[in-house]
């Protein structure tokens, strides 16, 4: 039912990552609400301290085929961590039985990985999910905060029928711990239907106010209102007739400009933006060709100025030079088909020019290019005794205030526009 995407692990929290993302499409393709939960539990009997790690969803039942090419790299720094074998729990909602697995990824032979248990009867019961576990050695802290920025990201999607929970339990404190919780009734709140662009702008924005998903609540100390937040998207695609498929990219760009944050908000803005990119409503990791198109656009036509661009881990950082102090850039990008191609580059390059042209279309002055600042700036003409004189304060924008502020003077007069 749902394609497996990776054929070799090169980590447990990246193996955590795929089953995370295998659970989402089995979300998806459920027509209820469903929950996806993810549990780790310490065990400080065992020293080192041994991980358990349960991923469960209430999505349609798990296919056999998303296990079949799954393959453990033995060169990986974490192959001695975990002992290569999951286990599997797994029901459809038409299956009169619970069935149970055993797979084993350091079977060499392909027919001996997989190992069918003794199943148990539903007794006439109508539900469906899987559940997959294993154990570890690995460091609680790096499971948390690897799998945690990937709900922070997931978040962004505001799937309309899933609920995530990541649950802690440090194994020595009775109470369990409880991360990016999110209860089943906040699933509807989008209007519906609403295209994927439109959940990806909301979605956004909220990424934005709760400073990259990493708090509960909006941060209004930084973003009073929505004027300091300018969105734009885009969107290209290319029809295969051979294949009868359509080839989707859809880009999302938010300038943000918080007011002066405190030190625990200083995440708020920067000249560093992380290109966040998604396949089949998963994050994953952004491909050569994906960096390529990002170094090919014009940035400069829109008044921005490219420092660098490197693969951190396998996101873009896009590094900006002469960002205004208390600006930040976020980008986000999702296809319906990963490749790499030439077309992929091509429909990115497009995606994310649509969306700045957007930006630019939505928000007059905004996104100025250094000749249109400039000849702006030679205009000059007389001004009448009494009458303003409007400053461009930065070189990339006029802000929306300022702007309105110059077309009330127009009507009335001639007006000299000086970029400082």
């Amino acid at each position: 039912m749902v394609p497996n995407q990776m054929a070799a692990i090169a980590s447990v929290p990246k193996l955590c990552l795929h089953l995370i993302s295998s659970a989402i499409q089995r979300c998806r393709m459920s027509e209820d609400i469903c929950r996806l939960s993810v549990a780790l539990k310490s065990s400080p009997v065992s020293d080192p301290p041994v991980i358990g790690i349960s991923i469960s969803d209430t999505g349609v039942g798990s296919s056999l085929e998303e296990y079949k090419d799954l393959r453990y790299s033995r060169d990986c720094p974490s192959f001695e961590k975990w002992d290569g074998e999951l286990s599997v729990t797994t029901t459809s909602i038409g299956d009169s039985e619970i069935y149970y697995y055993h797979l084993n990824l350091n079977e060499s032979v392909p027919t001996n990985r997989l190992t069918a248990l003794p199943s148990k009867s539903k007794n006439g019961a109508k539900f469906c999910g899987t559940e997959i576990s294993l154990s570890t050695f690995e460091r609680m802290d790096d499971l948390q905060a690897e799998i945690t920025h990937f709900f922070q990201k997931v978040l962004i999607l505001k799937i309309s029928n899933i609920a995530v929970e990541l649950v802690i339990e440090p194994g020595d404190i009775l109470e369990s711990q409880y991360g990016n919780f999110i209860q089943a009734n906040e699933c509807n709140r989008l209007p519906s239907p609403m295209s994927n662009i439109e959940c990806l702008k909301s979605g956004l924005e909220d990424f934005v106010y709760k400073h990259g998903n990493c708090l509960n609540e909006k941060c209004f100390s930084c973003f009073p209102n929505r004027e300091h937040l300018k969105v734009g998207s885009g969107l290209a695609c290319h029809a295969e007739s051979q294949r009868s498929t359509e080839h989707v990219m859809e880009a999302v760009i938010m300038i943000s400009e918080a007011s002066e944050p405190s030190s625990s908000c200083s995440s708020a803005c920067g000249p560093k933006t992380e290109v966040l990119c998604f396949y089949d409503f998963s994050p994953c990791a952004i491909s050569q060709s994906s960096m390529n198109a990002l170094i090919s656009i014009d940035w400069k036509n829109y008044g921005l100025t490219l420092r660098s661009i490197v693969d951190q881990n396998g996101s873009a950082l896009l590094e900006w030079e002469d960002l205004p102090t208390y600006a930040h850039i976020d980008i986000i990008m999702i296809t319906s088909e990963k490749r790499k191609t030439e077309l992929d580059r091509n429909l990115i390059k497009k995606a994310v020019t649509l969306a700045l042209d957007d930006l630019k279309a939505r928000y007059t002055g905004l996104l100025l290019s250094a000749h249109a600042l400039k000849a702006g700036s030679s205009y000059t003409c007389r001004i009448p005794q009494g009458k303003n004189i409007l400053h461009l304060d930065d070189r990339w924008s006029c802000s929306m205030t300022q702007f309105k502020s110059w077309k009330n003077l127009s009507r009335e007069s001639s007006i000299c526009l000086i970029n400082q």
